[in-house]
């Protein structure tokens, strides 16, 4: 924060002496500042001649270190850019069973953003690592087998989409738009296993960071956001937060809204908290593991489970705006096949955090 400074004047005349020693003082200190400041204008100049004429400067900016790079010209920087970690503000919320809202709260999550080029970000929120429960409760309404046992996990810190991968992110990294519901700021979908994983390859060409599928486990664990209940706004949901068939409400929600297709990312104006918006409901997510018909063996430290069972399905996650409420929980595990593509599932990115 800034600081003002200010002195005060007194009428004895003992102290004028004092105050023009200090004026004095001052007056050298801006002398030598100005020396500095015609220095530094001076270095400037000649990075700027550098850059001219040899090649590209590039700064990076890693959890509060400078990296300073001269690359040559013949090894272009890749089109993504990266840009320094900030924060950003949103809203959460929290539900009772009927769907009564009971809190609103303000809250704060850093991140860090790519610039994908021509106006496109991806904008990755800063995940903490943490150790939760992954898998439902045999009390939880609607639950299936295949979310159990129960098990805790440690999830190392990453970055996740604040939202899904939109169609303009899609365009800027791949060619053509699959979608079925057109819209720059709408979800990707209609998109394969196989394809999202092609993205993700695209992405950390473009970008010099392994971007990749989330696993199961990040995915539920920022799903959750520290909660333990079956969603991350409480008890159940309503049409006015999240994009799910209205029709078939959870819990003791009453019905509502079904919209019969997918909505601008973000556009319900609620984050769970961690700042992750869409989590629930508007498309599945695909994760990178393979399926299993439970958490019999599952690893423990937060990593894909690709090894055995079913190798020719791969987990979905979140539900969908096609989709009862009870779809949307954050425990519900779906499946299809890494070739399979329907109008509901899409995807979000997730990369490691960085170790600088």
């Amino acid at each position: 924060s800034w600081r003002e400074e200010s002195s005060q004047i007194t009428p004895e005349a003992s102290h004028l002496v004092t105050q023009l020693n200090e004026k004095e003082r001052r007056t050298k200190a801006k002398t030598k500042l100005s020396r500095r400041l015609i220095m530094a204008a001076r270095v400037l100049g000649l990075l700027i001649a550098i850059y001219l004429i040899t090649g590209t400067i590039m700064f990076e900016i890693r959890t509060g270190f400078l990296s300073f790079y001269l690359l040559s010209s013949p090894n272009p920087l890749p089109a993504a850019t990266f840009e320094a970690p900030g924060s950003f503000d949103f809203k959460t919320v929290r539900l009772d069973a009927s769907g009564k809202e009971l809190e609103r709260t303000k809250k704060q999550a850093r991140y860090f953003t790519e610039d994908l080029g021509n106006g496109v970000m991806l904008e990755m929120v800063e995940i903490p690592g943490g150790l939760f429960t992954m898998g439902s409760p045999d009390s939880e309404k609607q639950r299936s087998n295949d979310e159990g046992p129960q098990h805790r996990v440690t999830v190392p810190a990453f970055s996740m989409g604040k939202y899904e991968v939109t169609q303009a992110q899609w365009m800027a990294v791949m060619s053509s738009n699959p979608s079925k519901f057109k819209g720059d700021n709408l979800p990707v979908e209609t998109v394969t296993w196989n394809k999202a994983k092609e993205f993700c390859a695209q992405l950390t060409k473009k970008a010099g960071k392994a971007y990749r599928l989330p696993s199961e486990a990040e995915w539920e664990y920022a799903a959750r956001a520290g909660t333990t209940t079956p969603f991350a706004f409480g008890e159940t949901i309503t049409p006015q937060i999240v994009n799910y068939n209205g029709n078939y409400p959870y819990a003791s929600a009453a019905e509502g809204l079904s919209r019969k297709k997918t909505v601008p990312v973000g556009s319900l104006g609620v984050a769970n908290t961690f700042g992750l918006f869409d989590l629930h409901g508007n498309v599945w997510e695909w994760c990178e593991d393979v399926w299993h018909e439970n958490y019999n063996g599952a690893p423990p430290d937060g990593s894909a489970w690709t090894s055995g069972s079913e190798q020719g399905l791969r987990v979905l996650r979140g539900g969908s705006w096609y989709l009862n409420g009870w779809f949307c929980r954050a425990a519900y595990r779906n499946y299809d096949g890494p070739g399979d593509r329907y109008y509901y599932i899409g995807f979000r990115v997730v990369v490691s955090a960085r170790t600088q």
